[in-house]
């Protein structure tokens, strides 16, 4: 067992998996705060290093491409201390670091674990529920259905539209982009092979942020769509052919099925399905397998 405690955040690997547990100090940003305990497993992991510097230095973990959904969502673009991959190391325990990313790179070339993409997710994603209010509106998803509702910032036209509700299976693609400089970001879900651009301060699909403390965590409500949505590199399905000939649709994905049984646990446990409601959508769910 490798273990190194921080500030910032601890990080423990048992040989299979990488626990990262983020600080709770004032310092450590909101997203890694709101997401919480992340599990790695090594089949994930592309590398590790350790960054020596003046202050004491960073440790990072790097994934293999398409291997993380929250990663896939915002394409390169969280800021470092966002990044829940990234450690910030005292100067004392300098040591303890390099230690820590040998026994990681050890690991990765005994268990002989390749570094290029992955054409599945290997990590599940934020959980939910989950909601956050930050620009002109507020985003909630549950796992199946996202709803956008407007508050006192939205435009005129973008708020006649009124509150909006997509199921999951309307959503093609996310698109996730921080506030740069004077440019403000955006929250948006698009439509399968949807090509139209409509500016986010209009669409009533988007949420439109200005580059406030909670914006990150926007990215999180990316992260949680994009795990449940069809993996970019997934190889391609020969459903179609087998349907042509009058075959049946195949089996939803294993992993995908158990993974929504878990949601629907949490969500009954939690009050926010009835015990009627809860037995339907577990009895649903198990016609799929």
């Amino acid at each position: 067992m490798a273990e190194i405690f921080e500030k910032d955040g601890t990080w423990a690997f048992d040989g299979g998996a990488i626990r990262i547990v983020p600080g709770r100090e004032r310092g450590v940003h909101l997203l890694r705060q709101t997401l919480g305990e992340v599990i790695v497993p090594l089949a994930a992991v592309a590398g590790a290093s350790f960054e020596p510097g003046r202050k004491g230095g960073r440790l990072r973990l790097r994934l293999r491409d398409g291997a993380d959904p929250l990663l896939q969502a915002a394409r390169g673009q969280l800021p470092d201390g966002a990044d829940p991959y990234q450690l910030a190391i005292d100067p004392a325990h300098a040591g303890v670091a390099e230690y820590f990313v040998d026994e990681v790179r050890t690991a990765l070339v005994l268990e002989q674990v390749p570094d290029g993409p992955s054409d599945r997710y290997l990590l599940p994603g934020p959980a939910v529920p989950l909601s956050v209010t930050a620009g002109d509106g507020t985003v909630a998803f549950d796992g199946e259905r996202i709803s956008l509702e407007w508050n006192w910032k939205t435009e005129d036209d973008k708020k006649s539209a009124g509150r909006q509700s997509l199921p999951l299976a309307e959503v093609g693609s996310v698109e996730w982009q921080p506030s740069i400089g004077l440019e403000n970001g955006y929250l948006r879900f698009l439509h399968p092979g949807q090509t139209a651009r409509t500016p986010p301060k209009y669409d009533p699909h988007a949420i439109e942020f200005y580059g406030f403390k909670k914006d990150p965590l926007l990215a999180l409500v990316a992260a949680a769509v994009t795990a449940r949505l069809p993996h970019p590199s997934a190889p391609v399905s020969a459903a179609p052919a087998a349907l042509a000939k009058g075959g049946t649709e195949p089996a939803a994905d294993h992993d995908a099925l158990l993974r929504r049984l878990r949601e629907l646990g949490e969500l009954h446990q939690a009050g926010v399905l009835t015990d009627e409601e809860f037995a339907a959508a577990k009895q649903a769910v198990i016609k799929r397998f």
